[in-house]
């Protein structure tokens, strides 16, 4: 009994978002049992239930990288060291958080080995043997694997040593075809991240300084947290024709003639689950979207020794689980309804279904939503369907939620003044000169980077927030992960 006790205490207390965001982002992880620390430094162990939520993020992913025309292939997490100076821009963005294999049992390698930071140079060795005229483009390539950073301050989900992505990696024939991948892709991860994950985002280029290691241009999607901070959610990179140069990936025209690729590389990773915590979450723990709970919809009969209880939950059970809703029955003996409810709540399952004597009988079951806490019944007959609309309008009511904090937190700015008070708890909208000096002191001032530059947006001065001179671009800042 008393072991039931400390467990009890221990899924009830979560820190305040208001009192300490970072202990209410920790405790939520930890006690949803979505991740664990693991015995390497700034690595983590992703959980059942976490790594349930990734599964479904990945199929939902990849069926929209499939039906843009890619498929998946897989290459080593080995690279030689000597692949990775051929492009030195690339090279030097990565340096300090490369990790290196110097040893293969007893025996010091003749050539380093870097555990894979990203696969660009894997990909372009490979393509250039592949890639031999005209009629073998576009190769739209994807990969889910695992990549190493050696990051000094690491967060589960946020950024940790090794996580999990997926990063496409394709060829074109010229450099309008590249650009259209990049920003397709990036609008992919658009649509699915305000779709499936109920969380908007901000789409846009990157500054010269914030791109990719080796990009000609980067794109972005940003996600606003509850605490106001930034979330890079997905990137979309534009190569041109670098890459192809450094590793002679070219291929032969229509007209004879030898030309070289132009690339695209873009990716998500774990840290989508992270940002569906602090969009999403709230004191009684996590918040799932429908369309990435790992359960949908748990059961709990009501007085279950009662005649006919147990059996009509199961029945219920049966046909939410024909109709292709992820639902779990919680029959385990022991534990209070009460107690059923903290926990359920706490791992942020949308849709709580209570089946009693009483509700049986009148052919009903008590519905709670978790976005919402509301309490109602619905008719047995027609469950299913019912559920389904609920998972939308469950959906769109978080999303909405989430939209309406980002516009609430977001300000336009017009002074270094404004925009330093704006980023304390949101994102500052402002013009800026395009010199890197002012990002740079707006940076050391605020603490706030650039972002991306909005799409369709128009001028709002014509002065830079920083130097006064003329601006050229209108852009977002903020604080970030």
């Amino acid at each position: 009994m008393a072991k039931k006790e400390n467990k009890q205490e221990f899924v009830a207390h979560i820190t305040p978002r208001d009192v300490d965001f970072s202990q209410w982002y920790t405790d939520v992880i930890l006690k949803t049992e979505m991740v664990d620390y693991a015995p390497v430094r700034g690595c983590m162990v992703i959980r059942p239930y976490g790594y349930a939520v990734w599964e479904l993020i990945q199929k939902q992913l990849d069926e929209r990288f499939k039906a843009t025309g890619h498929q998946n292939v897989y290459m080593p997490m080995f690279i030689p060291e000597s692949l990775l100076k051929k492009e030195s821009e690339h090279v030097e963005g990565f340096a300090p958080e490369v990790a290196w294999v110097t040893h293969g049992g007893n025996e010091e390698l003749a050539e380093r080995l870097v555990v894979r930071p990203t696969s660009e140079t894997l990909f372009c060795t490979m393509y250039a043997k592949w890639i031999q005229s005209y009629r073998d483009l576009p190769m739209l390539y994807n990969q889910w694997c695992s990549v190493v950073r050696w990051e000094k301050t690491t967060r589960p989900f946020l950024r940790t040593a090794e996580f999990l992505w997926q990063e496409g990696h394709t060829m074109h024939a010229t450099a309008q075809e590249s650009e259209e991948e990049t920003e397709r892709m990036l609008g992919v991860y658009k649509e699915f991240v305000e779709n499936v994950l109920a969380m908007p985002v901000i789409a846009g280029k990157k500054s010269e300084k914030e791109k990719f290691a080796g990009a000609l241009s980067t794109y972005s999607i940003e996600a606003m947290m509850q605490d106001g901070k930034a979330l890079q959610a997905g990137t979309s990179h534009n190569f041109g024709d670098k890459f192809s140069r450094a590793f002679d990936v070219t291929y032969l025209s229509k007209e004879g003639k030898l030309e070289y690729c132009y690339e695209t590389s873009w990716g998500v990773s774990t840290r989508l689950i992270g940002g569906i915590i602090m969009v999403h979450g709230d004191e009684r723990g996590l918040k799932m979207p429908p369309r990435v709970a790992p359960v949908q919809a748990v059961i709990l009969p009501i007085a279950a020794h009662k005649e006919g209880v147990l059996e009509g939950a199961q029945q219920i059970r049966d046909e939410l689980e024909k109709a292709g809703i992820r639902v779990k029955l919680d029959d385990r003996e022991g534990y209070s309804a009460g107690w059923k409810f903290n926990e359920w709540e706490m791992k942020g399952v949308p849709v709580r279904v209570e089946v009693g004597p009483r509700d049986l009988a009148q052919g009903v079951v008590t519905v709670c939503r978790r976005d919402t806490f509301e309490k109602f019944t619905l008719p047995i007959q027609g469950l299913a369907q019912a559920l389904t609309a609920l998972m939308d309008q469950i959906h769109d009511h978080m999303y909405q939620t989430a939209l309406k904090f980002m516009q609430e937190h977001t300000r336009e700015v017009y002074n270094m003044d404004q925009l330093n008070e704006a980023v304390q708890d949101g994102f500052a909208l402002g013009m800026w000169c395009g010199d890197q000096a002012c990002e740079d002191k707006i940076k050391e001032v605020t603490g706030a980077p650039t972002r991306n530059v909005p799409r369709g947006r128009k001028p709002i001065a014509d002065t830079c927030v920083c130097c006064g001179k003329p601006a050229k671009t209108l852009i977002y800042f903020a604080k970030q992960y």
